[in-house]
């Protein structure tokens, strides 16, 4: 069973910036896609970001393509969602999630307890 904790979340201003972290427990860590989604307060949880287990590809959901940057580091069993231009309708509580392959997708099986980020406009 995996285990995902994520970090970075906060408030910030509409135009600025935040990195998320999210550590994994394990060994299988570097076998599967990693990714991230995001729950608006009265929304279902949507896709955001997903990086292959290699980190060589990346997927984006539409409305962060561009601004958002998601990356890996097996070594560190980490993954990363660095956010830019953040507007308000990025606030979210944001999850950390493991893919169900290797490949980036936005098919996720297991997720983290989740970081609060909140862009005042």
């Amino acid at each position: 069973q995996v285990q995902l904790v994520e970090s970075g979340g906060g408030l910030v201003q509409a135009g600025g910036s935040l990195r998320l972290s999210c550590a994994a427990s394990g060994r299988t860590f570097s076998n599967y896609a990693m990714g991230w989604s995001r729950q608006a307060p009265g929304k279902e949880r949507v896709f955001v970001a997903a990086v292959s287990k290699t980190g060589s590809s990346t997927y984006y959901a539409d409305s962060v393509k561009g601004r958002f940057t998601i990356s890996r580091d097996n070594a560190k069993n980490t993954v990363y969602l660095q956010m830019n231009s953040l507007k308000p309708e990025d606030t979210a509580v944001y999850y950390c999630a493991r893919g169900n392959s290797p490949i980036a997708s936005a098919r996720f099986d297991s997720w983290g307890q989740g970081t609060q980020v909140t862009v005042a406009s």
